[in-house]
C-alpha cells in the first residue's frame, strides 16, 4: 500500500520503506454462517478497529506493550491483511493479544503487527478468501458532519480487501489530524461512515487541491498496482486545508 505525498510522512522514503523489515497488521472479522455481518458494517467496524488500536495506550505510550512492534511496522509499508473466522476459530483468535471492536453486528479484532512470515498458528490457518459480504439494503447517506471514507466507485473489491483499504484510510486520517482533533474524535468513539463515492464526486475528492488522504494500493491482490481505492473526508481536515 502507498499513499499520496500530502498524506504520507514516508512518501519520499519509498526505497527505505521497501528495504526495511516488513510487518503486517492482522485483522480478523467474525463471519458466522448463520448470521454474517453486512458489508458496510464490516467496513466501518474495520476502520474504527484500526483507530481504536492506534489510539490504545499500549501503542501510544513509549513503553507500551505494542509500541515497538507498531514503530517497526510504520517504518515500512503499513500493510494490513484481513482474515475471517467463525466458531472455535474466532474463540482461539480472541485469546491472542489484540483489541476487538464491535459494530452493528460485525466484530473485528486487530492484533499487534507481526513479521510477514511470522503469523501465529491460530491466525495463519484462517482463510483470507471468502470475505464476500452483502448489505440487505443500501446504506443511508452519511449524517452531516460525519467523517466519510469514500470508496472508488470504479473498483470492485471483496469485503476483506475493502476492509484493509478503509483501515489504511482511517490510519492516514489519524496521522493527518491535529492532536486536538484526534482527542475529540477518540472521545466521540470514532464516528465514521464508509460509502461509495458518486462517479462525478470522486474526481473532486481526489483532486490535489482537496488535500485529503488518499490510499493507493500496492497491487498485491485483486486490483492493479497504484490503484486509488479510498479517500478520507474528515471535517477537521477540510477546516485546515
Amino acid at each position: 500500500m502507498s499513499v499520496t505525498p500530502s498524506a504520507n510522512p514516508f512518501a519520499d522514503q519509498a526505497d527505505l520503506r521497501d528495504s526495511a523489515p516488513q510487518y503486517v497488521l492482522p485483522l480478523v472479522v467474525r463471519i458466522e454462517r448463520a448470521e454474517p455481518p453486512g458489508h458496510t458494517d464490516a467496513l466501518e467496524t474495520a476502520a474504527r478497529a484500526v483507530l481504536a488500536f492506534l489510539s490504545d495506550e499500549r501503542v501510544t505510550e513509549p513503553d507500551g506493550e505494542w509500541a515497538e512492534a507498531v514503530a517497526a511496522w510504520e517504518d515500512a509499508r503499513i500493510r494490513k491483511v484481513v482474515r475471517r473466522a467463525r466458531g472455535g476459530e474466532w474463540r482461539r483468535a480472541a485469546e491472542l493479544p489484540g483489541l476487538t471492536t464491535t459494530g452493528k453486528a460485525a466484530e473485528v479484532r486487530v492484533f499487534p503487527p507481526i513479521p510477514l512470515d511470522g503469523w501465529p498458528k491460530e491466525l495463519a490457518k484462517l482463510q483470507v478468501s471468502g470475505t464476500e459480504l452483502a448489505d440487505e439494503t443500501p446504506p443511508a447517506p452519511a449524517a452531516p458532519g460525519t467523517p466519510v471514507l469514500w470508496l472508488n466507485p470504479d473498483l470492485a473489491m471483496s469485503t476483506g480487501k475493502a476492509m484493509a483499504q478503509v483501515g489504511h484510510a482511517a490510519q492516514l486520517t489519524w496521522w493527518a489530524l491535529s492532536p486536538a482533533a484526534r482527542a475529540e474524535w477518540h472521545a466521540e468513539g470514532f464516528p465514521l461512515a464508509v460509502r461509495a463515492a458518486a462517479p462525478g464526486a470522486w474526481a473532486e475528492l481526489t483532486a490535489a487541491d482537496a488535500g485529503l488522504p488518499l490510499v493507493r494500493d500496492a497491487g498485491f491482490t485483486e486490483i492493479a498496482p497504484g490503484s486509488s481505492t479510498v479517500v478520507a473526508d474528515h471535517p477537521a481536515l477540510r477546516q485546515t486545508s
